[in-house]
């Protein structure tokens, strides 16, 4: 090749590199976790999974930046501040109170959320159909089957009377779950009390006085606090035989006794399908919230021997999952 040819290749071909290496960049994702790593590692995973669906390879397309609030209220702030300085391309959150504090950090930075109760209620999007601004998701709105938890729950309690909701007053979307459950409530004849647990020991607490009382069941709402005291509270409502009804299945995948509810995994995956969407140039304004259309009922028979409940073969034949 002459000098003037190979000079003039070479121009070309430099000209060329900011045209590849952008199309080629690595994209940078942040998710802002309401969970441990450790209690979040599975329900993470499905996150991963629905990006390596999409053709997204971690480590050689995209790279993950976690932050993790453990289910502290306190640290969300400054975990939304940290993302948002690092100059990524989107922001994955799970829990109501990651995305409020996402969307106080940054209106410019695509955020995408999953297993929100109350977007709208949140004040974190004007409308499901037009989210408008920097946020769109997944949401697990579904009020309906909130109230339903306790129908299931009385036809296995052996005394229903009272009824002890776990849930933590930081998340917006449990107040409109103890709405649901208050308006369900007398109608089954039985007795509710809202419990606030911000932390573990709250949880503790709670049980352990729980555990003192005759004809008490437990109705654990799932919000970063008792998702992330998950094994604990499993093995306080057995060590107390204290019948408890979830909301996710994975509360009985470790130990509880039933759930009813949206699965979690898909919601996870769904919100990948949204951050894929963005990284290939669609705006969250553009993408309407989506919605629940599938739930699960899952039933752990081992756990019920245990804490002396008997399960109706009728419900068993109803459950999407049986564990034995």
């Amino acid at each position: 090749m002459r000098r003037r040819d190979f000079t003039t290749y070479f121009g070309l071909a430099v000209a060329a590199w900011p045209l590849t290496v952008r199309a080629q960049r690595m994209r940078r994702i942040g998710f802002l976790s309401s969970y441990t790593a450790e209690g979040g590692k599975e329900l993470v995973g499905c996150f991963r999974k629905g990006l390596q669906a999409a053709g997204w390879i971690e480590g050689r397309t995209i790279s993950i930046e976690y932050r993790w609030a453990a289910g502290r209220a306190e640290r969300y702030a400054a975990l939304a501040a940290e993302l948002t300085r690092l100059n990524l391309d989107v922001i994955a959150c799970n829990s109501t109170p990651a995305a409020q504090a996402l969307q106080r950090a940054t209106q410019d930075v695509p955020v995408v959320f999953m297993t929100v109760s109350a977007p709208v209620d949140g004040g974190i999007v004007p409308s499901l159909a037009r989210p408008l601004g920097n946020i769109t998701g997944v949401s697990n709105y579904s009020p309906a089957t909130t109230g339903k938890l306790l129908e299931l729950f009385k036809s296995v309690l052996a005394k229903p009377s009272r009824i002890l909701v776990l849930r933590d007053p930081a998340n917006i979307g449990k107040l409109i779950d103890v709405r649901e459950l208050q308006a369900s409530a007398p109608k089954l004849g039985l007795t509710l009390e809202v419990i606030d647990v911000r932390n573990g020991e709250d949880i503790e607490r709670a049980l352990a006085a729980a555990g003192r009382s005759d004809g008490v069941g437990i109705v654990t709402l799932t919000d970063g606090v008792t998702l992330s005291n998950r094994a604990r509270i499993v093995e306080l409502t057995k060590k107390y035989r204290l019948p408890t009804i979830f909301q996710t299945k994975e509360f009985v995948a470790a130990g509880g006794l039933m759930s009813y509810g949206v699965n979690f995994c898909e919601h996870f995956r769904r919100a990948a399908a949204y951050v894929d969407k963005i990284l290939r140039g669609a705006k969250p304004a553009d993408l309407p919230v989506e919605l629940p259309t599938t739930f699960e009922l899952v039933i752990n028979l081992k756990t019920a021997k245990e804490i002396g409940v008997s399960v109706p073969p009728a419900m068993l034949t109803l459950a999407d999952q049986v564990i034995e």
